[in-house]
């Protein structure tokens, strides 16, 4: 007896649909794969390298009435120059005082007390955030 194929020679007939639309889905599933690894990994490039200015609030000491010590130290590149704004808050959250300090100085840490001038008594002190030049 003969057996009877039910598929047809594959070198006759070429590749059937549906084989033709797995490897048109594989090649657009490889590069929209390929374009979110890089676009991830061009935002954490960015996040990580990107920032040439970084600072935080060591202590804080409420001097008066109206003004707070704040003890800040910035971390930078030695080129880099830029501005840091700080706020003074009430026991309620309301700022009561706010201030831009920059730095200029060519070194890669600034530790710098600067004084902050408020409305009225502040509770504490916070930093708002640093741009760079």
């Amino acid at each position: 007896m003969a057996a009877v194929r039910e598929q047809h020679p594959p070198a006759r007939y070429g590749r059937s649909a549906d084989q033709r639309a797995d490897r048109r889905l594989k090649i657009v599933g490889a590069v929209l794969g390929a374009l979110l690894i890089g676009v991830v990994g061009w935002i954490g490039w960015d996040y990580v390298g990107g920032q040439s200015l970084s600072a935080q609030v060591i202590k804080f000491k409420v001097v008066s009435d109206t003004s707070v010590e704040v003890h800040l130290e910035v971390t930078k590149d030695k080129k880099a120059k830029g501005t840091c704004t700080l706020r003074a808050q009430e026991t309620s959250g309301d700022d009561v005082g706010r201030a831009d300090f920059r730095f200029d100085e060519p070194v890669q840490q600034v530790d710098k007390v600067v004084t902050i001038t408020t409305t009225s008594r502040a509770t504490a002190a916070a930093l708002v955030g640093c741009q760079s030049d």
